[in-house]
């Protein structure tokens, strides 16, 4: 298959600079256990990953990606900081006929430290661009711990703050619940009045009334559920003004130096943006010390919120505007969380990202590299 040979040669050649900048070559298993793996991609990729049952071994699925079991491996043997290169193929489920390739070349780098988290997200995102210049791609970058810092700063109950945090990447759900939880969208009529129902009888009672169980959940869950409604009816709803730097952080696109001046402004009125604001302005003047014009640098507050859930921080992606028809040709971002969830308690700052060679030597067969 040239095309699939093509595609293995652009890897090779890319994972031959991610050594030179002084990664470690490393390989996973194309077999992962499926059971952890699983609750930490998001929506897309666990529809989309293949699943199997292992007698012996339990639920397995084939490799979707290389970051989390790379991760994995560090996180059990791995020195500080670290750097690490991979290079093979992943494996994703397509639902219709045309769609992109189910199996296709990934090759990725990875940087562990904690000495300096600003330096570090430039130092993978320099690299990218440089390997990737001759394509002339149109580079976006994001800051997921934006969101996620303004949801901390809510002022309202930690239940709705952790219902927000895990809906951020379904953008749709996201929006329902913040006009819900602020008050612009109004309850019915009828939920109303089954609120006023839920308030007014004891638990127990609902219980029996009810009868015989049907269903999975136990009255204990039942119970908890409806002390929840309860709850979240007298919750008072977040500060409009609150509502509004949400939003107006949800839509902010700009150039990098200008969506951080408007960010600045937001984090006046909303002060726990500020710790990832700073680290934002911090990371723009490592980019500058890269040789990145920032200037000419997109930023997207919602960048990466329909991506992997496991990114927390600074996210960006290389596409090639005048193909829309080709996935992004590379992307990565920061998540730091992750490495304290399968650290079994040790955590440590990560960033990286991975480059499609199969859509870059797309790219060149058809004349678009300069």
């Amino acid at each position: 298959m040239p095309r699939k040979a093509a595609a293995r040669g652009e890897g090779e050649a890319i994972f031959s600079r991610f050594l030179l900048a002084g990664a470690l070559p490393v390989e996973t298993d194309i077999l992962q256990p499926a059971e952890t793996l699983l609750d930490l991609y998001g929506e897309d990729i666990r529809a989309r990953a293949y699943v199997t049952s292992d007698p012996l071994r339990g639920e397995q699925m084939l490799r979707p990606d290389f970051t989390v079991p790379v991760v994995q491996m560090h996180m059990a043997q791995g020195a500080e900081p670290a750097r690490y290169t991979y290079f093979g193929e992943v494996f994703r489920r397509q639902e219709h006929r045309g769609a992109r390739a189910s199996e296709y070349f990934q090759v990725g780098y990875e940087l562990f430290a904690r000495d300096d988290i600003p330096a570090a997200d430039a130092e993978v995102f320099a690299l990218f661009a440089e390997i990737l210049a001759p394509l002339g791609l149109r580079a976006a970058t994001g800051d997921m711990g934006l969101l996620l810092a303004a949801v901390n700063a809510l002022e309202t109950s930690e239940a709705r703050k952790a219902r927000l945090h895990h809906h951020i990447w379904r953008p749709r759900r996201f929006r329902a619940l913040l006009d819900q939880y602020s008050g612009r969208t109004k309850p019915t009529d009828a939920r109303k009045r089954m609120l006023h129902g839920l308030a007014a009888t004891p638990v127990e009672r609902l219980l029996w009334e009810a009868g015989t169980a049907v269903g999975l959940r136990s009255d204990e869950e039942v119970a908890a559920r409806v002390r929840h409604l309860v709850e979240e009816a007298d919750t008072p709803p977040i500060p409009a003004v609150q509502a509004e730097i949400l939003d107006e952080l949800i839509g902010l696109r700009d150039t990098a130096p200008a969506a951080l001046s408007r960010l600045e402004d937001l984090s006046v009125d909303m002060p726990g943006l500020f710790p990832a604001v700073e680290r934002m302005s911090l990371r723009l003047d490592a980019l500058v010390a890269h040789g990145i014009d920032v200037d000419r640098l997109d930023f997207e507050a919602s960048f990466g919120r329909t991506t992997l859930e496991y990114y927390d921080g600074f996210v960006f992606g290389f596409y090639a505007e005048g193909r829309p028809d080709l996935p992004p040709v590379a992307t990565g971002g920061r998540y730091d969380a992750m490495t304290s969830r399968l650290g079994l308690g040790q955590s440590i700052p990560a960033v990286g990202g991975i480059i499609r060679p199969g859509v870059l030597a797309e790219l060149k067969e058809a004349g678009e590299w300069r």
